[in-house]
């Protein structure tokens, strides 16, 4: 019976999102208005959908697995450097990248860069594009694996079918309503994951036995509950958690200034006077949702200790830790069950309103940037509007592929993605808004080092350790930084149209 509730709390919540999708088709009328919902988002919807794309199912999954296996320093600080980036991504680019990217009439990240340094090849639209799809691709699978992992734990169910058909509903819904549903439907479910979250503190803290028994059973492991050592629930070892760590740890917040699906948030918002209010709510949303998801892993290892729930044999398994809880809450009553299909729909929720963030991007780097813009097709509004719809879809195949092994790490994944995107348009976009000196060709060689260097890093560098085991985000950028400011200062200076436009932007208050 409690499967059965949950089941239809889960179904009608599907149902409604791609309801949204359906409302919101016809007011599809050009590819700007797919992409970009004609630049009609209003300031709340702007906040919470640029939050909900942004915490991904590691919000849900990733951060409290993270914090039950390993304590409280690495979920810790890489909470408080996305905290800060948060804020300064907000503060620094939102409101300009607003203007800037009307002034110039550019609709995608990639078509940004082109149009604000002046590349007439349109060499930076199409290598962004190209960045876009081989970043995305995996961190929407991982979104994907997510679901399947979610449903065959909690049903039975086999991991493949549920993964593609919670894909389906994802693409169905992006598909329909563009940029629009999207964010909509992002609002929405930031709603659902803050209820979810709220709920599964507050009965885990009951469960394990109160607040009190919490932090007696964390504080029994060594480190578990320090912010400068890590600890370890299964060996019980303590590992030193330096300056060097968690400087790289927080680099994690250098990411946000070149995250595509949250930069078209704010070239989306209608009123960007209003842009002070978005930074408000979501900051505030984000800090908290944050740090609840990290108390709900270490509330988890107290309910283990207290024998309500059974452990995690590794951190990757320790990511269903709120699935474990829900199917908890779900065996006291009817009207329990369903409240636990409504945390389920939370995860759920986390992941699908980043993966349609995701398609959203990627499916326009194909179509707009690929093929408008590097290869100069001239397509009608239908035509554009066509192949965006072919290339969402095409690329949740690939996707869909990439995630059929149940056993990857959410947190791992996204990691990675988010060191990407981080190195190769953090540095790219800083300079297009705050330093007019930056040409085309500076920019272009900054987000190909960036790129680079975060697979370099990762692969042949990291694993050596010590002091060059950091996490990849935080050298990949500063050496894309370092080239974009050599390679300027030894090329042409911008035109003359550039820098005015540059002015023109920046007078704006």
């Amino acid at each position: 019976m409690a499967n059965i509730c949950i089941l239809i709390s889960i179904v009608l919540y599907l149902a409604f999102m791609v309801g949204v999708g359906a409302w919101y088709t016809k007011r599809n009328t050009s590819a700007d208005d797919f992409y970009l919902g004609g630049r009609k988002l209003g300031p709340y919807a702007t906040a919470m959908s640029a939050e909900a794309s942004d915490m991904s199912s590691w919000l849900l999954m990733g951060l409290p697995g993270l914090a039950f296996f390993n304590g409280l320093a690495d979920p810790f600080w890489t909470a408080v450097g996305l905290a800060v980036g948060t804020y300064l991504n907000w503060l620094l680019v939102a409101k300009r990248l607003r203007y800037y990217s009307a002034e110039i009439s550019a609709i995608t990240v990639p078509e940004f860069f082109s149009l604000r340094f002046g590349d007439k090849k349109r060499l930076l639209q199409g290598l962004a594009a190209v960045v876009i799809i081989v970043f995305f691709v995996p961190y929407t699978a991982s979104g994907f694996a997510a679901c399947g992992k979610l449903f065959s734990t909690l049903f039975g169910w086999n991991y493949i079918t549920c993964m593609v058909v919670s894909a389906i509903v994802i693409v169905g819904y992006t598909l329909l309503g563009g940029f629009l549903a999207a964010s909509v439907t992002d609002l929405i479910q930031s709603v659902i994951m803050t209820i979810a979250l709220a709920t599964v503190l507050v009965f885990g803290i009951f469960t394990a036995g109160g607040l009190d028994s919490v932090i007696a059973n964390a504080s029994q492991v060594a480190g578990y509950l320090k912010v400068t050592q890590m600890g370890n629930i299964l060996t019980g070892e303590t590992t030193s958690y330096g300056l060097l760590t968690i400087i790289s740890t927080m680099a994690w917040g250098l990411g946000y200034f070149g995250m595509p699906h949250i930069l078209l948030r704010f070239m989306a918002i209608e009123d960007a006077s209003k842009l002070k209010i978005s930074r408000r709510v979501g900051t505030v949303w984000v800090v908290i949702s944050m740090f609840v998801a990290i108390f709900i892993g270490i509330v988890g290892y107290g309910m283990v200790q207290n024998g309500a729930m059974a452990g995690f044999e590794s951190a990757s398994a320790a990511e269903a830790i709120i699935v474990s809880m829900a199917k908890l809450i779900s065996q006291h009553s009817v009207l329990a069950a369903l409240l636990a299909g409504l945390i389920l729909a939370g995860i759920l929720a986390s992941t699908m309103s980043t993966a349609d963030s995701q398609l959203l991007a990627a499916s326009s780097s194909v179509s707009h940037d690929l093929m408008c813009g590097l290869l100069g097709k001239q397509l009608s509004q239908k035509q554009k509007m066509l192949i965006a719809r072919l290339s969402l879809a095409g690329i949740s195949v690939i996707a869909m592929f990439l995630a059929r092994d149940p056993n990857s790490s959410v947190f791992t994944i996204v990691s990675f993605a988010w060191a990407g995107f981080g190195a190769s348009f953090g540095p790219a976009m800083m300079c297009a808004l705050f330093w007019k000196r930056t040409t085309w060709q500076g920019a272009l060689a900054g987000m190909l080092t960036g790129g680079v260097m975060v697979f370099v890093w990762k692969f042949l560098v990291k694993p050596m350790g010590g002091v060059w085991g950091i996490y990849e985000l935080l050298p990949a950028f500063l050496m894309g930084l370092a080239v974009i400011i050599v390679v300027s200062l030894s090329t042409k200076k911008p035109e003359k149209s550039l820098i005015d436009t540059f002015d023109a932007v920046k007078a704006i208050r």
